[in-house]
């Protein structure tokens, strides 16, 4: 997902989203950003995966 930064409050990003509507970012998130960039947004899916299994295998581990 592609967003604009329509502006900086604070440590937060006001952003446009895909629909029109706005949200906010933590400015901490994308440091050097400034007014009219655009962000995308991705969840990684496989990365997202390899983290559960890693954390179910020490789950596993600890209460054997």
């Amino acid at each position: 997902m592609k967003v604009i930064v329509d502006r900086i409050v604070d440590n937060f990003l006001v952003v446009e989203l895909p629909d029109k509507s706005l949200g906010q970012i933590s400015l901490s998130l994308v440091p050097n950003v400034k007014e009219g960039d655009v962000i995308e947004l991705n969840i990684l899916k496989k990365d997202t995966n390899d983290r559960k299994v890693s954390i179910e295998k020490l789950m596993n581990d600890v209460f054997k």
